[in-house]
C-alpha cells in the first residue's frame, strides 16, 4: 500500500461512482450518443475504508429519450424511472452539492468508461466537468495491489476477494456499493 498511500494519501475520501447509460445491442444508440441515465455514488473514508454516504439519481436522456428493451433488461432501469428524472445539468448540480461536504475526494470508477462518459455528456450539454483532474481506475488498481496480471471485471474481482455480489449488477448505486466493499483489496490492505 506504500506506493498507493504516497500517491493518494492527501485525499480524505474516495468518491466511487458507477454510471448507467442509454445503450442498444443493435447500434440504434451509437457509442458517441450514449447518455448517462443513472449516477450511483458511494463516499468512502480513506482511513477506515468504510462507506460514509451515498448518492443516487436517475437522469432523463434527451438524445435517445426512449430506453431500448436491451437497456432496460441490462440495467433494470425502467422508462418511468427516467421520464420524470432531472435533466443532466440539474443532476450534476445535485451531485456537486452532495460532494461539497466531502472535498477533496478522489474520483474512482471501475475502468475509465465512467470518466469518459462524464466528459462526453459534459461536452454535449456544455457544462463544466464536475471533478478534479485526478481519477483512480479501480480495475487497474485492484490487479496491481493483488499482484494479478489480468484485469478483472467487478464481478470477477468480487469472486477473487471472496465477496458475494449484492444488489443488481448494472445498477449504478448497487455497483458503486460493491466497489466500496472491495476497497481493502484495491488499496492492498487485504
Amino acid at each position: 500500500m506504500s506506493q498507493f498511500k504516497e500517491e493518494f494519501s492527501w485525499y480524505p475520501y474516495f468518491l466511487i461512482i458507477d454510471l448507467e447509460a442509454t445503450c442498444c445491442n443493435q447500434q440504434s444508440v451509437p457509442r458517441n450518443e450514449m447518455e448517462i441515465i443513472e449516477i450511483g455514488a458511494v463516499m468512502v473514508d480513506y482511513d477506515s475504508l468504510s462507506a460514509v454516504d451515498e448518492f443516487q439519481t436517475f437522469i432523463q436522456p434527451v438524445r435517445h429519450p426512449q430506453l431500448t428493451p436491451f437497456c432496460t433488461e441490462l440495467t433494470s432501469i425502467q422508462q418511468s424511472d427516467v421520464d420524470d428524472a432531472p435533466l443532466f445539468a440539474a443532476a450534476i448540480n445535485l451531485l456537486k452539492e452532495w460532494m461539497a461536504s466531502y472535498e477533496p475526494a478522489l474520483f474512482c470508477s471501475w475502468g475509465d468508461y465512467d470518466k469518459s462518459q462524464f466528459e462526453q455528456d459534459c461536452r454535449y450539454h456544455q457544462i463544466p466537468y464536475p471533478f478534479p483532474s485526478a481519477h483512480l481506475n479501480l480495475k487497474t488498481q485492484f490487479s496491481r495491489s493483488q499482484g494479478y496480471s489480468k484485469k478483472y471485471g467487478m464481478t470477477g474481482a468480487l469472486k477473487r476477494a471472496g465477496i458475494s455480489l449484492e444488489g443488481t449488477h448494472h445498477r449504478g448505486i448497487d455497483d458503486a456499493r460493491n466497489m466500496a466493499r472491495l476497497m481493502p483489496w484495491i488499496v492492498g490492505k487485504k
